[in-house]
Protein backbone atom coordinates (compact mmCIF):
# COMPACT_ATOMS: atom_id res chain seq x y z
CA UNK A 1 0.00 0.00 0.00
CA UNK A 2 1.08 3.51 -0.73
CA UNK A 3 0.62 5.61 2.03
CA UNK A 4 1.02 9.92 2.17
CA UNK A 5 2.51 11.63 5.10
CA UNK A 6 1.75 15.05 6.04
CA UNK A 7 5.20 17.12 6.77
CA UNK A 8 4.16 19.87 9.70
CA UNK A 9 7.54 21.87 8.74
CA UNK A 10 8.27 23.34 5.12
CA UNK A 11 12.25 23.30 5.88
CA UNK A 12 11.41 19.43 6.13
CA UNK A 13 9.20 19.17 2.71
CA UNK A 14 12.36 20.93 1.35
CA UNK A 15 14.85 18.55 2.40
CA UNK A 16 13.01 15.66 1.07
CA UNK A 17 12.66 17.23 -2.30
CA UNK A 18 16.05 18.30 -2.50
CA UNK A 19 17.17 14.48 -1.28
CA UNK A 20 14.66 13.21 -4.48
CA UNK A 21 16.32 15.83 -6.90
CA UNK A 22 19.78 14.63 -5.87
CA UNK A 23 18.82 11.25 -6.68
CA UNK A 24 17.34 12.19 -9.60
CA UNK A 25 20.51 13.81 -10.49
CA UNK A 26 22.61 10.89 -10.01
CA UNK A 27 20.65 8.77 -11.97
CA UNK A 28 20.73 10.91 -14.87
CA UNK A 29 24.51 11.34 -14.66
CA UNK A 30 25.30 7.65 -14.35
CA UNK A 31 22.82 6.22 -16.34
CA UNK A 32 22.11 3.39 -13.51
CA UNK A 33 18.72 2.72 -12.58
CA UNK A 34 17.27 2.74 -8.56
CA UNK A 35 17.43 -0.12 -6.77
CA UNK A 36 13.83 -1.64 -5.84
CA UNK A 37 14.67 -0.05 -2.57
CA UNK A 38 18.00 2.12 -1.48
CA UNK A 39 18.74 2.31 2.19
CA UNK A 40 20.58 4.66 3.97
CA UNK A 41 22.80 4.56 8.04
CA UNK A 42 20.18 5.18 10.47
CA UNK A 43 19.72 8.93 11.42
CA UNK A 44 19.65 9.51 14.93
CA UNK A 45 16.48 11.69 15.45
CA UNK A 46 15.90 14.88 15.20
CA UNK A 47 12.15 15.26 16.55
CA UNK A 48 11.50 16.50 12.44
CA UNK A 49 10.50 14.05 9.52
CA UNK A 50 13.69 12.63 7.84
CA UNK A 51 13.88 10.93 4.20
CA UNK A 52 15.20 7.72 5.14
CA UNK A 53 14.29 5.43 1.99
CA UNK A 54 13.79 5.64 -1.95
CA UNK A 55 12.46 3.03 -3.49
CA UNK A 56 10.31 2.44 -6.47
CA UNK A 57 6.69 1.68 -7.04
CA UNK A 58 6.47 -1.69 -8.13
CA UNK A 59 3.51 -1.72 -10.88
CA UNK A 60 2.11 -5.01 -9.52
CA UNK A 61 1.59 -3.43 -5.75
CA UNK A 62 -0.34 -0.50 -6.07
CA UNK A 63 -3.35 -0.12 -4.87
CA UNK A 64 -6.14 1.21 -7.50
CA UNK A 65 -5.50 3.63 -10.50
CA UNK A 66 -2.63 5.18 -11.28
CA UNK A 67 -2.55 8.91 -13.13
CA UNK A 68 -2.24 9.11 -16.40
CA UNK A 69 1.39 10.94 -16.86
CA UNK A 70 1.09 14.26 -18.19
CA UNK A 71 4.10 16.50 -19.38
CA UNK A 72 5.23 19.42 -17.88
CA UNK A 73 4.64 21.78 -21.01
CA UNK A 74 0.77 20.26 -20.86
CA UNK A 75 -2.44 22.82 -20.70
CA UNK A 76 -4.04 20.19 -18.59
CA UNK A 77 -0.61 20.44 -16.26
CA UNK A 78 -0.80 24.16 -16.07
CA UNK A 79 -4.82 24.29 -14.91
CA UNK A 80 -4.27 21.52 -12.42
CA UNK A 81 -1.58 23.91 -11.14
CA UNK A 82 -3.91 26.47 -9.54
CA UNK A 83 -6.68 23.43 -8.34
CA UNK A 84 -4.09 22.01 -6.58
CA UNK A 85 -2.60 25.10 -5.17
CA UNK A 86 -6.31 26.09 -3.61
CA UNK A 87 -6.48 22.16 -2.65
CA UNK A 88 -4.02 22.81 -0.41
CA UNK A 89 -4.93 26.34 0.82
CA UNK A 90 -8.33 24.87 1.57
CA UNK A 91 -7.02 21.95 3.34
CA UNK A 92 -4.80 24.26 5.77
CA UNK A 93 -7.91 26.56 6.33
CA UNK A 94 -9.70 23.53 7.37
CA UNK A 95 -7.47 22.15 10.28
CA UNK A 96 -6.97 25.52 11.76
CA UNK A 97 -11.05 25.78 12.09
CA UNK A 98 -10.93 21.98 12.94
CA UNK A 99 -13.44 21.53 10.00
CA UNK A 100 -12.72 18.55 7.18
CA UNK A 101 -11.66 19.83 3.97
CA UNK A 102 -13.22 17.61 0.43
CA UNK A 103 -12.05 18.63 -2.69
CA UNK A 104 -14.78 17.84 -5.16
CA UNK A 105 -13.72 16.32 -8.39
CA UNK A 106 -17.02 15.28 -10.88
CA UNK A 107 -19.01 16.10 -13.54
CA UNK A 108 -21.72 18.86 -12.97
CA UNK A 109 -25.55 17.39 -12.51
CA UNK A 110 -26.18 20.07 -15.29
CA UNK A 111 -24.60 22.62 -17.76
CA UNK A 112 -26.39 25.86 -19.22
CA UNK A 113 -25.59 26.39 -22.61
CA UNK A 114 -26.94 27.30 -25.59
CA UNK A 115 -26.02 24.68 -28.06
CA UNK A 116 -27.45 26.80 -31.42
CA UNK A 117 -26.13 29.82 -32.78
CA UNK A 118 -27.32 33.10 -32.09
CA UNK A 119 -26.87 35.76 -34.46
CA UNK A 120 -25.72 39.47 -33.52
CA UNK A 121 -24.83 40.82 -37.14
CA UNK A 122 -25.73 40.94 -40.23
CA UNK A 123 -24.59 41.68 -43.92
CA UNK A 124 -25.01 41.26 -47.30
CA UNK A 125 -22.80 39.95 -50.22
CA UNK A 126 -23.89 41.66 -53.08
CA UNK A 127 -21.73 39.24 -55.84
CA UNK A 128 -22.62 35.92 -54.19
CA UNK A 129 -25.32 37.15 -53.19
CA UNK A 130 -25.41 35.22 -49.84
CA UNK A 131 -26.77 36.33 -46.25
CA UNK A 132 -23.41 36.68 -43.67
CA UNK A 133 -24.49 36.08 -40.24
CA UNK A 134 -22.27 36.40 -36.84
CA UNK A 135 -22.66 33.70 -34.38
CA UNK A 136 -21.76 34.93 -31.22
CA UNK A 137 -22.89 31.70 -29.32
CA UNK A 138 -20.62 29.83 -30.76
CA UNK A 139 -17.70 32.29 -32.73
CA UNK A 140 -18.03 31.33 -36.07
CA UNK A 141 -19.45 33.18 -39.06
CA UNK A 142 -22.04 31.44 -40.93
CA UNK A 143 -23.25 32.47 -44.88
CA UNK A 144 -26.85 31.21 -46.43
CA UNK A 145 -28.30 31.64 -49.78
CA UNK A 146 -30.15 35.53 -49.56
CA UNK A 147 -33.31 33.20 -50.99
CA UNK A 148 -32.97 31.15 -47.77
CA UNK A 149 -36.17 29.84 -46.01
CA UNK A 150 -36.43 27.64 -43.38
CA UNK A 151 -39.85 25.50 -43.37
CA UNK A 152 -42.19 25.84 -40.41
CA UNK A 153 -41.57 21.86 -40.15
CA UNK A 154 -37.65 21.90 -40.16
CA UNK A 155 -35.52 22.29 -37.31
CA UNK A 156 -32.75 24.88 -39.04
CA UNK A 157 -31.50 25.77 -42.57
CA UNK A 158 -27.71 24.02 -42.98
CA UNK A 159 -25.47 27.52 -43.91
CA UNK A 160 -23.02 27.39 -47.31
CA UNK A 161 -20.42 27.99 -45.23
CA UNK A 162 -18.87 28.29 -41.84
CA UNK A 163 -15.83 29.89 -41.04
CA UNK A 164 -15.15 29.13 -37.11
CA UNK A 165 -12.18 27.15 -35.31
CA UNK A 166 -8.98 27.82 -32.49
CA UNK A 167 -7.08 28.94 -35.50
CA UNK A 168 -9.54 31.75 -37.16
CA UNK A 169 -9.35 33.66 -34.16
CA UNK A 170 -12.91 34.47 -34.31
CA UNK A 171 -14.25 35.29 -30.46
CA UNK A 172 -17.37 37.53 -29.02
CA UNK A 173 -17.50 38.17 -32.66
CA UNK A 174 -20.16 41.37 -32.70
CA UNK A 175 -19.83 43.03 -36.39
CA UNK A 176 -19.67 42.56 -39.59
CA UNK A 177 -18.65 44.28 -43.03
CA UNK A 178 -18.23 42.60 -46.13
CA UNK A 179 -16.84 43.93 -49.04
CA UNK A 180 -18.72 45.16 -51.85
CA UNK A 181 -15.83 44.32 -54.82
CA UNK A 182 -14.14 41.57 -53.38
CA UNK A 183 -16.31 39.46 -50.81
CA UNK A 184 -13.51 39.75 -47.81
CA UNK A 185 -15.55 39.92 -44.51
CA UNK A 186 -14.55 41.62 -41.91
CA UNK A 187 -15.27 40.43 -38.24
CA UNK A 188 -15.07 42.28 -35.08
CA UNK A 189 -14.25 41.20 -32.25
CA UNK A 190 -15.72 42.90 -28.62
CA UNK A 191 -14.64 41.65 -25.74
CA UNK A 192 -11.15 39.68 -25.91
CA UNK A 193 -8.91 39.03 -28.43
CA UNK A 194 -9.20 42.82 -29.50
CA UNK A 195 -8.50 41.51 -32.98
CA UNK A 196 -10.05 43.01 -36.17
CA UNK A 197 -9.93 39.54 -38.53
CA UNK A 198 -10.08 39.83 -42.51
CA UNK A 199 -11.33 36.77 -44.64
CA UNK A 200 -11.28 36.24 -47.94
CA UNK A 201 -14.21 34.71 -49.55
CA UNK A 202 -12.57 31.40 -50.57
CA UNK A 203 -12.02 31.01 -46.80
CA UNK A 204 -14.17 28.30 -45.27
CA UNK A 205 -13.58 26.10 -41.42
CA UNK A 206 -10.93 26.33 -39.51
CA UNK A 207 -8.40 28.44 -41.34
CA UNK A 208 -6.19 31.75 -39.53
CA UNK A 209 -7.22 35.46 -41.15
CA UNK A 210 -6.26 36.72 -44.44
CA UNK A 211 -5.51 39.58 -42.76
CA UNK A 212 -5.71 41.20 -38.93
CA UNK A 213 -5.45 44.49 -36.98
CA UNK A 214 -4.92 45.30 -33.64
CA UNK A 215 -7.58 47.52 -32.21
CA UNK A 216 -8.82 48.90 -29.22
CA UNK A 217 -10.20 46.73 -26.68
CA UNK A 218 -14.00 46.63 -26.47
CA UNK A 219 -14.33 48.13 -30.18
CA UNK A 220 -18.09 46.95 -31.29
CA UNK A 221 -19.39 48.02 -34.71
CA UNK A 222 -17.69 48.86 -37.97
CA UNK A 223 -18.47 51.17 -41.10
CA UNK A 224 -16.62 51.28 -44.36
CA UNK A 225 -15.93 54.55 -46.61
CA UNK A 226 -15.18 52.77 -50.02
CA UNK A 227 -14.65 56.41 -51.84
CA UNK A 228 -12.19 57.51 -49.39
CA UNK A 229 -10.42 53.83 -48.35
CA UNK A 230 -11.51 54.49 -45.03
CA UNK A 231 -12.70 52.20 -41.88
CA UNK A 232 -14.66 53.59 -38.84
CA UNK A 233 -14.94 51.51 -35.86
CA UNK A 234 -16.68 52.57 -32.62
CA UNK A 235 -15.31 51.66 -28.79
CA UNK A 236 -18.08 50.47 -26.24
CA UNK A 237 -15.53 52.26 -23.09
CA UNK A 238 -14.02 54.84 -23.43
CA UNK A 239 -16.71 55.73 -25.79
CA UNK A 240 -14.87 57.13 -29.42
CA UNK A 241 -14.98 56.34 -32.70
CA UNK A 242 -11.39 55.35 -34.71
CA UNK A 243 -11.14 55.61 -38.13
CA UNK A 244 -8.25 53.20 -39.62
CA UNK A 245 -7.26 53.21 -43.10
CA UNK A 246 -9.03 50.35 -44.76
CA UNK A 247 -6.28 48.10 -45.41
CA UNK A 248 -4.89 48.89 -42.31
CA UNK A 249 -2.83 45.77 -40.67
CA UNK A 250 -1.06 44.41 -37.87
CA UNK A 251 -0.41 47.62 -35.05
CA UNK A 252 -1.30 50.13 -37.57
CA UNK A 253 -2.64 53.22 -35.85
CA UNK A 254 -5.89 55.20 -36.83
CA UNK A 255 -5.92 57.89 -38.83
CA UNK A 256 -7.92 59.94 -37.08
CA UNK A 257 -9.99 59.45 -33.06
CA UNK A 258 -13.44 61.02 -32.10
CA UNK A 259 -12.95 60.74 -27.93
CA UNK A 260 -14.03 62.84 -25.54
CA UNK A 261 -16.39 64.46 -23.08
CA UNK A 262 -18.08 66.88 -25.36
CA UNK A 263 -18.57 64.03 -27.80
CA UNK A 264 -21.90 62.64 -26.24
CA UNK A 265 -20.76 59.60 -26.94
CA UNK A 266 -21.96 57.21 -24.06
CA UNK A 267 -21.15 53.00 -24.47
CA UNK A 268 -20.84 53.57 -28.37
CA UNK A 269 -22.37 50.73 -30.18
CA UNK A 270 -23.83 50.47 -34.11
CA UNK A 271 -21.95 53.13 -36.54
CA UNK A 272 -23.52 53.78 -39.80
CA UNK A 273 -22.42 56.90 -43.03
CA UNK A 274 -24.13 58.64 -45.00
CA UNK A 275 -21.79 59.44 -47.82
CA UNK A 276 -23.50 62.11 -49.74
CA UNK A 277 -24.55 64.23 -46.78
CA UNK A 278 -20.90 64.03 -45.68
CA UNK A 279 -22.41 62.27 -41.74
CA UNK A 280 -21.55 59.71 -39.04
CA UNK A 281 -24.38 57.98 -37.02
CA UNK A 282 -23.54 56.36 -33.84
CA UNK A 283 -25.98 54.60 -31.33
CA UNK A 284 -24.93 55.06 -27.50
CA UNK A 285 -26.32 52.98 -24.78
CA UNK A 286 -26.53 55.96 -22.45
CA UNK A 287 -23.69 55.12 -19.53
CA UNK A 288 -20.91 57.13 -19.80
CA UNK A 289 -18.06 58.90 -17.36
CA UNK A 290 -15.74 61.64 -18.24
CA UNK A 291 -11.83 61.85 -18.43
CA UNK A 292 -8.93 63.28 -16.79
CA UNK A 293 -7.33 64.49 -20.37
CA UNK A 294 -11.02 65.28 -21.91
CA UNK A 295 -10.81 63.70 -25.08
CA UNK A 296 -8.85 64.69 -28.44
CA UNK A 297 -7.51 63.10 -32.10
CA UNK A 298 -5.47 60.05 -30.19
CA UNK A 299 -5.81 56.39 -28.48
CA UNK A 300 -6.62 57.15 -24.50
CA UNK A 301 -3.99 55.96 -22.23
CA UNK A 302 -4.60 52.60 -20.64
CA UNK A 303 -4.78 53.34 -16.80
CA UNK A 304 -7.51 53.43 -14.90
CA UNK A 305 -6.64 56.66 -12.92
CA UNK A 306 -7.65 58.26 -17.16
CA UNK A 307 -10.95 58.30 -16.00
CA UNK A 308 -12.36 60.12 -13.09
CA UNK A 309 -13.89 57.77 -10.22
CA UNK A 310 -17.46 58.87 -9.27
CA UNK A 311 -18.64 60.61 -12.53
CA UNK A 312 -20.04 57.73 -14.01
CA UNK A 313 -23.41 58.24 -15.17
CA UNK A 314 -26.93 57.05 -16.84
CA UNK A 315 -28.08 59.01 -19.66
CA UNK A 316 -31.22 58.30 -22.44
CA UNK A 317 -30.24 56.31 -25.30
CA UNK A 318 -29.21 57.97 -28.14
CA UNK A 319 -28.14 58.40 -31.70
CA UNK A 320 -24.80 61.22 -31.85
CA UNK A 321 -24.52 63.02 -35.54
CA UNK A 322 -21.39 63.89 -36.77
CA UNK A 323 -19.92 65.24 -39.91
CA UNK A 324 -17.83 62.13 -41.23
CA UNK A 325 -14.37 64.24 -41.05
CA UNK A 326 -14.81 65.26 -37.40
CA UNK A 327 -12.06 64.56 -35.00
CA UNK A 328 -10.69 64.83 -31.25
CA UNK A 329 -13.02 66.05 -28.63
CA UNK A 330 -15.98 67.56 -30.91
CA UNK A 331 -20.07 68.15 -30.13
CA UNK A 332 -22.11 66.30 -32.38
CA UNK A 333 -24.13 68.25 -34.68
CA UNK A 334 -27.76 66.33 -33.82
CA UNK A 335 -28.82 63.99 -31.16
CA UNK A 336 -31.55 61.83 -31.51
CA UNK A 337 -32.66 61.50 -28.22
CA UNK A 338 -35.91 61.34 -26.28
CA UNK A 339 -38.91 59.19 -25.36
CA UNK A 340 -40.83 59.67 -28.65
CA UNK A 341 -37.72 58.25 -30.43
CA UNK A 342 -38.38 54.69 -29.11
CA UNK A 343 -34.81 54.39 -28.74
CA UNK A 344 -33.72 51.06 -26.05
CA UNK A 345 -30.34 49.80 -26.06
CA UNK A 346 -30.06 50.78 -29.68
CA UNK A 347 -26.94 48.31 -31.47
CA UNK A 348 -26.45 47.81 -35.01
CA UNK A 349 -26.84 50.50 -38.05
CA UNK A 350 -27.81 50.55 -41.49
CA UNK A 351 -28.04 53.81 -43.54
CA UNK A 352 -30.00 53.27 -46.93
CA UNK A 353 -28.44 55.75 -48.94
CA UNK A 354 -30.88 55.32 -51.79
CA UNK A 355 -34.01 56.39 -49.56
CA UNK A 356 -32.49 58.16 -46.90
CA UNK A 357 -33.30 56.69 -44.19
CA UNK A 358 -31.28 55.21 -40.71
CA UNK A 359 -32.08 51.63 -39.84
CA UNK A 360 -31.88 50.63 -36.47
CA UNK A 361 -31.70 47.29 -34.48
CA UNK A 362 -33.41 48.47 -31.14
CA UNK A 363 -32.21 45.77 -28.80
CA UNK A 364 -34.03 46.05 -25.58
CA UNK A 365 -37.41 47.12 -27.36
CA UNK A 366 -37.59 43.88 -29.35
CA UNK A 367 -37.84 46.22 -32.35
CA UNK A 368 -36.58 47.87 -35.79
CA UNK A 369 -37.06 51.47 -36.21
CA UNK A 370 -36.82 54.14 -39.20
CA UNK A 371 -35.59 57.43 -39.34
CA UNK A 372 -34.69 59.91 -41.91
CA UNK A 373 -31.64 61.41 -42.41
CA UNK A 374 -31.48 64.68 -41.19
CA UNK A 375 -34.01 63.98 -37.83
CA UNK A 376 -32.39 65.54 -34.36
CA UNK A 377 -34.08 65.87 -30.63
CA UNK A 378 -36.78 63.77 -29.46
CA UNK A 379 -38.36 62.87 -32.58
CA UNK A 380 -40.63 59.65 -33.48
CA UNK A 381 -39.39 56.90 -36.04
CA UNK A 382 -41.58 57.52 -39.14
CA UNK A 383 -42.24 53.70 -39.36
CA UNK A 384 -40.89 50.64 -36.99
CA UNK A 385 -41.82 46.98 -36.69
CA UNK A 386 -42.60 45.14 -33.53
CA UNK A 387 -44.89 42.72 -32.13
CA UNK A 388 -45.22 38.53 -31.77
CA UNK A 389 -45.90 38.04 -35.44
CA UNK A 390 -43.15 40.48 -36.52
CA UNK A 391 -40.61 37.19 -34.86
CA UNK A 392 -38.25 40.11 -33.98
CA UNK A 393 -36.77 39.37 -30.67
CA UNK A 394 -33.28 41.45 -29.05
CA UNK A 395 -32.82 42.44 -32.66
CA UNK A 396 -28.72 43.28 -32.69
CA UNK A 397 -28.10 43.36 -36.82
CA UNK A 398 -30.22 45.28 -39.70
CA UNK A 399 -29.15 44.97 -43.65
CA UNK A 400 -30.78 46.87 -46.58
CA UNK A 401 -30.92 44.74 -50.04
CA UNK A 402 -31.33 47.94 -52.49
CA UNK A 403 -31.96 45.36 -55.49
CA UNK A 404 -34.91 43.36 -53.65
CA UNK A 405 -35.77 46.19 -52.00
CA UNK A 406 -35.84 43.80 -48.87
CA UNK A 407 -34.37 44.42 -44.86
CA UNK A 408 -32.52 41.81 -43.07
CA UNK A 409 -32.43 41.70 -39.36
CA UNK A 410 -30.23 39.71 -36.97
CA UNK A 411 -32.26 38.22 -33.80
CA UNK A 412 -30.37 37.43 -30.72
CA UNK A 413 -33.29 36.46 -28.68
CA UNK A 414 -34.44 33.13 -31.43
CA UNK A 415 -31.72 32.14 -33.20
CA UNK A 416 -32.51 33.17 -36.65
CA UNK A 417 -32.61 36.18 -38.99
CA UNK A 418 -35.88 37.51 -40.85
CA UNK A 419 -36.87 39.16 -43.46
CA UNK A 420 -39.04 41.82 -44.81
CA UNK A 421 -39.95 44.03 -47.55
CA UNK A 422 -37.88 47.39 -46.83
CA UNK A 423 -41.09 49.50 -46.17
CA UNK A 424 -42.98 47.34 -43.59
CA UNK A 425 -44.38 49.03 -40.53
CA UNK A 426 -46.23 47.49 -37.68
CA UNK A 427 -46.92 43.76 -36.42
CA UNK A 428 -45.86 42.19 -39.93
CA UNK A 429 -44.99 38.76 -40.05
CA UNK A 430 -41.55 38.34 -41.99
CA UNK A 431 -41.30 36.89 -45.63
CA UNK A 432 -38.84 34.62 -45.18
CA UNK A 433 -37.06 33.36 -41.77
CA UNK A 434 -33.08 31.61 -41.74
CA UNK A 435 -33.48 29.49 -38.25
CA UNK A 436 -30.78 28.07 -36.76
CA UNK A 437 -32.52 26.06 -34.00
CA UNK A 438 -35.41 24.24 -33.75
CA UNK A 439 -38.76 26.24 -33.75
CA UNK A 440 -38.98 27.67 -30.16
CA UNK A 441 -35.76 27.00 -28.90
CA UNK A 442 -35.06 29.31 -26.43
CA UNK A 443 -32.32 31.56 -26.90
CA UNK A 444 -30.11 31.99 -23.68
CA UNK A 445 -27.89 35.08 -24.63
CA UNK A 446 -25.17 34.37 -22.66
CA UNK A 447 -21.89 36.03 -23.61
CA UNK A 448 -18.91 36.74 -21.60
CA UNK A 449 -20.67 35.77 -17.97
CA UNK A 450 -18.19 37.36 -16.17
CA UNK A 451 -20.17 36.03 -12.53
CA UNK A 452 -23.01 34.23 -11.09
CA UNK A 453 -25.09 34.26 -8.39
CA UNK A 454 -28.42 32.50 -7.10
CA UNK A 455 -31.83 34.45 -5.18
CA UNK A 456 -32.97 32.44 -3.19
CA UNK A 457 -36.13 34.28 -2.75
CA UNK A 458 -37.19 33.56 -6.57
CA UNK A 459 -35.14 30.68 -7.06
CA UNK A 460 -33.34 31.94 -10.13
CA UNK A 461 -29.71 31.87 -11.24
CA UNK A 462 -28.47 35.10 -12.30
CA UNK A 463 -25.92 35.81 -14.72
CA UNK A 464 -24.42 39.64 -15.89
CA UNK A 465 -22.73 39.50 -19.29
Amino acid sequence: MLRLLRFSSASALVLVLSSLLGVGTWVSLTGNTLPAVMYRAPLPPTGSPQLVSVGLLPQAQTEGEMCEWVPASSQERLVAIPQERMARTSTAAAEETGRTAVLIERAPQRVIKDPYPTYSAVALDPISREVVLQDENLFQIVTFDQNANTPPTANFTEPKRIIGGHNTKIEFNCALYVDPKNGDIYSVNNDTLDTLVIFDRSVRGDQPPTRELRTPHRTYGIAVDEGQNEMYLTVQDPPMVVIYDKNAIGNDKPKRVIRGNKTRLQDAHGIALNKKGGLIYVANYGNYAQYRDGGGNNLPGRSDDDMIRGSGKFAPPSIAVFKIDAMGDTAPIGLIQGPKTMLNWPAHLFYDEQHQELFVANDGDHSVLVFRSMDTGDVAPTRFIKGPKSQIKNPTGVAVDSKTDELFVSNMGNHSATVYKRTASGDVPPIRTIRSAPSGAPALQIGNPGAVAYDTKRDQILVPN
